[in-house]
């Protein structure tokens, strides 16, 4: 028998999106059992059987489908002339889905930064906390869930993973400089949502020199800036709040924002059912 939880965790520590297909009831002659895995990826790396097969087929093709429109489902096979086999039973699976929420790339550990990792906390959000500060990095109040990244924000910036799904950026560093270079780096990267803290002021001026740059306005249309939801407090702990409530409402799809669709790939087809038919 395969080792699946050694190798889930391998995966897991990667932080890529993948696929977890167990067969959860058989009914006549199959050729797997309750309990068997297919662990899958994307790109259709996968380890562990289901039965091998037409049926092995459509169960890694299913997984695929469900990583592409990011939701978990069960599947029902029956093994009849339609799939190749002649078992004449029945398999149940149900695919989960594993590294597939929303991360938050957060680069700046001051008092804001610190307080949105905190009211982060407990939501879908996997917080990946970037700071060379080491002082502000190692506060006592950030989670141990927040990912900490002692570095500066370009090395971490250039081997991250940049997804238009799942990838969202904040941006509220301890200085200007740094802010503006790292706005200029993430809106050439697919993103669900790029932010930057500060007024209405700042991002005059900084778009101005973005176009200077010569970035393309439809990138700089992205950003942002100020982030949040406007309830009035301006304490770090209120403007956590604030940014943290406009990420969900941007992850649960209730805030339509024409300005991260045009990064967003089409929504992908996914069969109704895998029977067969």
């Amino acid at each position: 028998m395969w080792d699946w939880v050694r190798q889930l965790a391998e995966w897991s520590r990667e932080d890529a999106p993948f696929a977890v297909a167990t067969v959860t009831a058989c009914q006549g002659s199959t050729p797997a059992e309750p309990g068997a895995k297919l662990l899958v990826r994307a790109d259709g790396t996968f380890h562990g059987t289901v039965g091998g097969g037409h049926l092995e087929q459509l169960v890694l093709a299913d997984a695929r489908a469900c990583l592409e429109k990011g939701e978990a489902r069960s599947y029902r096979y029956p093994l009849g002339a339609k799939l190749g086999q002649c078992c004449g039973g029945v398999v149940d699976v149900f695919v989960e889905l594993v590294n597939h929420g929303p991360r938050l790339y957060l680069f700046g550990a001051g008092h804001v930064g610190q307080a949105l990792c905190r009211t982060l906390e407990g939501t879908p959000f996997q917080v990946h906390l970037v700071d060379e500060r080491p002082e502000w990095l190692q506060g006592e109040r950030i989670p141990a869930s927040v990912v900490r990244h002692d570095e500066p924000w370009d090395a971490f910036a250039a081997r991250a993973s940049w997804d238009a799904r799942r990838t969202y950026v904040a941006v509220m560093t301890h200085r200007h400089d740094l802010d503006q270079d790292i706005i200029a780096f993430a809106v050439e990267r697919p993103a669900r949502y790029l932010g930057l803290i500060g007024s209405r002021t700042k991002w005059a001026r900084f778009r101005q020199r973005l176009e200077a740059r010569g970035v393309p306005t439809r990138n700089i249309d992205r950003v942002h800036c100020p982030m949040g939801v406007e309830i009035g407090g301006k304490s770090p702990q209120e403007v956590a709040v604030s940014i943290a409530a406009g990420l969900l409402q941007v992850h649960h799809g209730l805030s339509v924002d024409t300005r991260s669709e045009a990064s967003l790939p089409e929504q992908p087809r996914v069969r109704g059912v895998s029977s067969g038919e």
